[in-house]
């Protein structure tokens, strides 16, 4: 099986048939997330022992939540749950050196990645040195013209700027030879990261990377931001160590977890233990408008509401991103660590600007990917991966691609920028990979470049990124393949939507979401539950905005929902929502406020759809 490990199959394949969808429009077997007796009886009681609701025993035992968890898990504390710092791996080594530089406030260099864990990670590291009185830099590459990481002239530019300490943040673990730069100008480098590292690590003073393979503190989950906050702990307790704090104050660390929250959820780690905390807690910081560019970011998006994942993930995330993909990539970071509301408002204007040209690029690059692939498909059903490439698509946007391949196709997608060579067979290839649950990218990618087939890569699980030159991609696409054969067809034989109960129209309260918000945030790791509303007619379906379909749903007692399929039109969801003309369908989805016009409601988000009249 190489590098890529088995797909969980055990539960997927024994579970019932929810509702008797074995195949749903989409193509999913529907089954209960809560299965089996000894499920059942723990719902009952966890509802019984804390005095909570059938449907909220029901989504906490869902989710493995054990009985004597329940408090800590409906009321996720820093206190609780944040580990002493000192456990991962380097990090004492770290917070001495980064205490050191704030003492003699010698100049620290930040070099950050491009995306919104790198300019969250940035902002919060130069916010803290702004604190303390110590020079910082933040330095973030062009994504076109340097690409990925550190590199050796950017190094020696800020050496030569005057840098006394770089520190590298959400990048740097593979990054030998251009940290090797800095060694030879006798500059010392902290690497504070979280991406899969190999047995060795650059020669840095510090490398804290939870995932680094010596490491044992089980913050493998945390995103860079989640990273560099236990980094700003450790570095704050050494300074009260020796005194530090008297004519200066001791800093307000809980008033930056609005950036690691932000980092946390568009970062797409689970959202379990620690990252909870830092993600409930983070969004509260976050509605009390502290930070001058979220706050610009969230007034020219047109957030009115107290902020949720889903705004954090779908909404100021995906602006900060678009600096990065197809403008200024210091842009994100500037934003979020400027104290200056009328710059805030100023730079959240070019990326609410840059967001609507990326969409616009996103949109004809997503159109021809998807025909090649479907032709890669159509030519081999059990492909292992999707992988397309083209000269004329935006290096800013592969990544985006890849995801909406992985949303259609259900299996990894590579897709590639290339290089415009002229005669199509020469020149090198910048790619960004996404996977499914079950099959991890980074170990594929780590596994490819030990072969010596990529030029380089790496990433987790879920995601990845590579650069590969072009006579190679037939090798690399047979290595990829071989490497999760295995995996990615166990992760579409398991492909199966879990349903957490069934609910009416009239059900769908106000009242009901409220309760369920007691068990959010919910994410990756800890999914939002999710509904059927058995046999409700589609009372009206039509297409809105950027091919949305928007219905209304209705039960046999006259209860009516609207709802949304998102990204739908011409897909097999949307037509059947199109079609139903007045016919009941099974719904499923997850249910979501709507505060359009300062009235609350509740819609539902539709995932998927099954004829009651074509079930066996």
């Amino acid at each position: 099986m190489g590098a890529v490990r088995k797909a969980k199959t055990d539960v997927g394949a024994e579970a019932a048939v929810y509702m008797g969808v074995a195949q749903s429009v989409r193509g999913f077997r529907w089954q209960e997330r809560l299965d089996g007796p000894l499920a059942h009886a723990r719902a009952t009681a966890i509802s019984q022992h804390h005095g909570l609701s059938d449907l909220m025993g029901r989504v906490l035992a869902a989710r493995g939540v054990a009985l004597d968890d329940v408090a800590v898990f409906l009321d996720p504390t820093l206190k609780s749950l944040m580990p002493d710092p000192s456990n991962l791996q380097g990090m004492d080594r770290c917070a001495v050196r980064l205490a050191d530089a704030i003492a003699a406030r010698a100049p620290v260099a930040i070099f950050g990645d491009y995306d919104v864990d790198g300019a969250c990670s940035s902002a919060l590291l130069a916010r803290f040195l702004d604190h303390h009185g110590t020079p910082a830099r933040i330095y973030i590459p062009d994504r076109i013209f340097e690409g990925y990481g550190p590199n050796a002239a950017a190094i020696e530019t800020l050496v030569k700027e005057g840098a006394k300490l770089i520190v590298t943040v959400d990048c740097g673990t593979t990054s030998f030879e251009p940290l090797a730069a800095a060694k030879r100008l006798r500059t010392d480098v902290l690497v504070l990261d979280h991406h899969q590292a190999d047995a060795t690590l650059p020669e840095v003073h510090a490398v804290v990377n939870p995932n680094r393979q010596d490491d044992i503190s089980g913050q493998g989950n945390l995103c860079a931001a989640g990273v560099v906050f236990l980094v700003l702990v450790a570095v704050a307790r050494e300074l009260r160590k020796r005194g530090f704090y008297g004519d200066i104050a001791a800093p307000d660390l809980l008033s930056l977890l609005d950036l690691v929250a932000l980092a946390t959820v568009a970062d797409v780690v689970p959202l379990t233990g620690l990252n909870r905390a830092y993600v409930k807690k983070g969004l509260a910081i976050m509605h009390a408008r502290g930070n001058a560019g979220l706050t610009a970011l969230g007034d020219v998006a047109g957030l009115t509401q107290a902020p949720t994942p889903y705004h954090l993930g779908f909404i100021l995330g995906p602006r900060i991103n678009a600096g990065g993909r197809i403008g200024d990539a210091a842009l994100g970071a500037k934003l979020l660590s400027t104290n200056d509301p009328i710059e805030a408002a100023q730079i959240a204007a070019v990326l609410d600007r840059l967001n609507k040209e990326r969409k616009t690029v996103e949109t004809a690059a997503l159109e021809e990917a998807m025909a090649i692939a479907d032709q890669q498909i159509e030519a081999d059903p059990g492909r292992a991966i999707v992988i397309v490439g083209s000269e004329s698509w935006h290096k800013g946007i592969v990544g985006l691609v890849a995801s909406r391949l992985v949303e259609r196709f259900r299996r990894p997608a590579c897709v590639i920028a290339w290089d415009r060579s002229g005669d199509g067979t020469a020149g090198e290839g910048t790619a960004s990979l996404r996977s499914v649950a079950g099959v991890d990218l980074g170990a594929a990618v780590r596994a490819a470049v030990a072969e010596g087939l990529l030029v380089k890569g790496g990433g987790h699980a879920m995601a990845a990124g590579l650069t590969l030159k072009r006579e190679n991609l037939a090798a690399v696409d047979k290595f990829l393949s071989r490497e999760m054969a295995e995996a990615a067809s166990g992760a579409r034989a398991a492909a199966a939507l879990e349903i957490d109960a069934a609910m009416t129209a009239s059900g769908a309260t106000v009242e009901a979401v409220n309760l369920l918000d007691a068990a959010g945030p919910y994410g990756q790791g800890n999914v939002q539950p999710r509904f059927v509303f058995p046999a409700h007619r589609i009372k009206f379906a039509k297409i809105v905005g950027d091919a949305h379909i928007r219905v209304m749903l209705e039960s046999g007692d006259g209860g009516r929902i609207d709802a949304i399929a998102f990204r739908a039109a011409g897909q097999p969801l949307g037509d059947a929502l199109m079609a139903a003309g007045g016919m009941p369908l099974h719904v499923a989805g997850h249910l979501r406020r709507d505060t359009w016009g300062g009235r609350e409601k509740i819609e539902l988000q539709i995932d998927d759809v099954a004829d009651p009249r074509k079930l066996a």
